[in-house]
């Protein structure tokens, strides 16, 4: 009996979540992969996408904060449809959507689930990361999760909160 526990153990703790945000490659929207270890030493600003939100416009300020702060920051966003159905499009519709109306050209992962037994594993590494904001589920489109430069979650911001605001910039 002792033996099937120890087992048990083991195998949960293989199939776990992540230890650290370096631990996740996803796939990006165009293709290839984005490896979140790249990023080891700058801060990340994780943030949910939709095209048809009340909220999309803050891909502006999103490719502004990126642009502005790029040394120090990367922004990675992840399409969604979680929220009303406001991502429907394709990958490859998505990046012709970004481009197009915003100029994005911070990285972009390929379309995801944010909450939901499909749950991408990344975001449910991150909504149960402690950090001084809050914890749980995320509500919207365009919430936003900051790790810091060895990528320990230290914020988390709701959907309201622009990308430019002093409550994010301050961090850089």
């Amino acid at each position: 009996m002792k033996l099937i526990l120890i087992m048990a153990t083991l195998i949960a703790g293989m199939s776990g979540p992540a230890g650290t945000v370096y631990d996740f490659k996803v796939d990006g929207l165009t293709g290839g992969k984005i490896d979140l270890s790249q990023y080891k030493g700058k801060k990340i600003l994780i943030v949910n996408t939709a095209s048809k939100c009340g909220y999309t416009p803050q891909y502006k300020e999103l490719e502004e904060l990126y642009e502005k702060y790029k040394d120090k920051v990367v922004v990675i966003g992840f399409p969604a449809n979680n929220f009303l159905w406001q991502e429907p499009g394709t990958n490859s519709e998505i990046a012709e959507f970004c481009t197009k109306n915003y100029s994005v050209t911070f990285p972009m992962a390929a379309k995801i689930s944010v909450k939901g037994k499909d749950m991408h594993p990344l975001f449910k590494w991150l909504i149960e990361q402690p950090n001084p904001d809050f914890t749980g589920g995320i509500k919207w489109n365009f919430e936003k999760f900051l790790l810091d430069e060895n990528g320990k979650l230290i914020h988390r911001y709701r959907s309201a909160v622009n990308p430019m605001s002093e409550k994010i910039t301050k961090n850089f």
